[in-house]
């Protein structure tokens, strides 16, 4: 008995390893490649009020299946936003602001169903700086969805950010305390 409970122990030993350890055969992976779309100019500067923008390493990119064409990642906007304090003796508190892509007639391009309206976000969290004193500057990554109808040539005139800021006097003051200091002891 003992020695036919050794041989079915061992039998289904081998038999695991041969069915359940064996390696399985790989699936393939599909390679997926970023599509780059350069945007022209790659960096902009502009002035609106008391503050400057700099929009810079600017491109487009949407990651597709290698083979089929699938796109496995919408197209992005992605670049480096600087914007500045230019005003002499105005303060201004960052709130957001909005991304829009204007066609060649000048009107909005919609972006498709399922994504999201592009915004920039100011950080007010530790390090980050939403309020920007005279000649100060705060730099911000620009991560946003970009419309699919854009991509094609001579589809997009410009790209507009909407910038929601509240400018606040800054006032520099002096605050002078009279003294004096006793003769010291004898």
């Amino acid at each position: 008995m003992l020695m036919r409970t050794a041989v079915m122990a061992v039998s289904a030993a081998v038999a695991a390893m041969m069915f359940g350890c064996s390696p399985q055969p790989s699936a393939t992976v599909a390679v997926v490649k970023d599509k780059i779309y350069s945007v022209t100019p790659a960096a902009m500067k502009v002035k609106s009020g008391i503050v400057t923008g700099e929009l810079t390493e600017m491109k487009v990119t949407e990651r597709i299946e290698e083979g089929s064409g699938r796109i496995t990642s919408p197209a992005k906007l992605s670049g480096k936003l600087v914007l500045k304090n230019v005003s002499a003796d105005q303060s201004l508190r960052l709130i957001g602001g909005k991304v829009l892509y204007i066609d060649m007639q000048g009107k909005p391009i919609k972006l498709e169903e399922n994504r999201t309206e592009p915004m920039l976000r100011i950080a007010s969290s530790y390090g980050s700086q939403e309020r920007l004193d005279p000649g100060q500057d705060s730099t911000q990554t620009l991560d946003a969805d970009f419309p699919a109808a854009a991509l094609g040539a001579k589809k997009l005139k410009e790209i507009r950010l909407e910038l929601s800021y509240i400018p606040s006097s800054f006032r520099e003051e002096a605050l002078n305390f009279n003294v004096s200091i006793g003769g010291g002891e004898k």
